[in-house]
């Protein structure tokens, strides 16, 4: 109950310091468990379902499985799901507004999501690096987003979204080829015009 209260004051003020300020509250409040993959496994499925797959549709059943979790305050690591909510929200109140998202708080929560994770768990999953290619590209860090992307094709060489930043970044016509030969049905080889 704790999150709502905090996650209604965040609303308000959506900067890179209250996101941190209220990460460290929900963090105190949070039972940190490296072998519990729970998190984890929910933050590949969303990517899975929304990012990987061909038409970007999250289940319903994920959707209700992330908020029985996030309302669950005995939830092992608790505070990495909530704080990729916070980046969620953030996310889609701009974009519903037609607005842009606030790149200090987009790169800050994006990197505080990955080195939390990477923390807990020894490892990030694929959908932090996108999120955090994108922080770093709508912030303008090109070549750190470049990096990132770089760095994440490497560890999941079969994300297509990777694919697709490193293509846009690269312009490396291998990757072209494999986008247009195996993923030409994926949203995002569609939205950004690969063919």
């Amino acid at each position: 109950m704790l999150f709502f209260f905090l996650l209604g004051s965040y609303a308000f003020s959506q900067t890179a310091a209250a996101a941190k300020e209220v990460f460290e509250k929900i963090k105190k409040e949070a039972v940190i468990d490296g072998s519990d993959t729970t998190v984890y496994n929910v933050l590949d499925e969303f990517y899975t379902q929304n990012l990987q797959a061909d038409n970007d549709e999250i289940t319903p059943e994920t959707v209700e499985k992330i908020q029985r979790l996030a309302s669950d305050p005995h939830t092992k690591n608790l505070h990495l799901l909530l704080l990729f909510l916070m980046y969620q929200q953030h996310i889609s109140q701009t974009s519903a507004a037609g607005r842009k998202p606030n790149p200090e708080f987009q790169t800050e929560t994006a990197k505080l999501l990955q080195d939390e994770t990477l923390a807990v768990y020894g490892k990030i999953p694929a959908i932090l690096y996108i999120y955090r290619y994108e922080a770093l590209d709508g912030a303008g860090k090109k070549e750190d987003a470049k990096a990132v992307a770089a760095q994440g094709l490497k560890e999941y060489p079969d994300s297509v979204p990777l694919k697709v930043y490193n293509y846009l970044t690269t312009k490396n016509e291998n990757l072209k080829t494999d986008l247009i030969k195996h993923h030409s049905g994926h949203w995002m080889v569609k939205q950004f015009g690969i063919n």
